[in-house]
């Protein structure tokens, strides 16, 4: 299915457990365009303090987040990021260094995103930060160019509403979050 405008920036984004690294690499190859894994940008500091169970800090993640805005810009071509982008100001680091920048924000409860990190206990992130992040989460909804998805849906179905959002077409309802 490699049929993508010109130039397609997108963040799939979201708390820990979410999905953001499937449905990354399902819409890159979808689309036709590189995936870069955000975590694979974290300072060895960052990832020291998140497997200790250390919240990062909004100084923490401004270097990070550098280095990710320098990788989109890298990829005139486009590019899917992953990124857990939680705060309006992340997300704005972001968009100021691809204008047009679009969002896929997944969506789902703290106890669901705590039940699928608990599922995976070799990734840098531990069940005892999922909390943090809900408490740092912005809500994305309101903000122009982000799609809200389920996470809880399939991940064909997500995909296939991610590929037509990014040609233009309307997202099925069934998989668009009500506010």
């Amino acid at each position: 299915m490699n049929a993508s405008p010109t130039n397609t920036f997108l963040v799939v984004m979201g708390v820990a457990g979410c999905g953001k690294s499937s449905l990354g690499q399902w819409c890159a190859r979808a689309l036709g365009v590189p995936l870069l894994e955000g975590d694979d940008f974290h300072s060895a500091g960052n990832v020291a303090k998140m497997r200790g169970g250390i919240p990062l800090s909004d100084d923490d993640r401004a270097a990070w987040l550098d280095t990710l805005a320098e990788q989109l810009q890298a990829h005139a071509e486009g590019v899917v990021l992953t990124c857990s982008a939680l705060k309006l100001r992340y997300r704005d680091r972001l968009r100021a260094a691809v204008p047009g920048l679009r969002f896929v924000f997944l969506e789902l409860t703290q106890e669901q995103a705590r039940e699928r990190v608990a599922a995976r206990p070799a990734h840098l992130f531990p069940v005892s930060l999922v909390a943090s992040q809900f408490a740092t989460l912005e809500d994305p909804r309101r903000e122009p160019g982000v799609l809200p998805l389920d996470a809880t849906r399939p991940l064909a179905e997500l995909g296939s509403a991610v590929v037509h959002w990014v040609h233009g077409h309307a997202t099925p309802p069934s998989l668009e979050l009500r506010s």
